[in-house]
């Protein structure tokens, strides 16, 4: 059941990612969706919208992954998500330096 849950998070993020990325929906993008005009004119949104869905990417397949982990083992689910829950959040901190070093998404 629990594994139902997480291929819907996969699901609800993949969604995301991929308006973000081929529809450039960019209100999505928490921080860019509340900046100034002026603030926004600073950004590359190509290259702020590839970054940024590509992350959203990597972590609809990390809850892919635990969900195919959830199923093959039923009775580990618990080290099956606190697992899962620390590589999202490796994952997450590691995306937020690279969106967030090098200027890789200003102008």
């Amino acid at each position: 059941m629990i594994e139902w849950t997480y291929l819907l998070v996969a699901a609800l993020l993949f969604v995301i990612g991929a308006f973000i990325k081929w529809k450039q929906v960019t209100w999505l993008i928490s921080g860019y969706n509340t900046a100034s005009k002026e603030e926004k004119a600073k950004y590359d949104v190509d290259k702020l919208c590839h970054y940024t869905s590509n992350f959203i990417f990597v972590l609809a397949f990390i809850w892919m992954m635990m969900a195919g982990a959830a199923w093959l083992y039923p009775d580990q689910v618990e080290t099956v998500t606190v697992v899962g829950v620390v590589i999202e959040f490796i994952a997450i901190a590691i995306g937020i330096v690279f969106l967030n070093t090098n200027n890789r998404v200003k102008k």
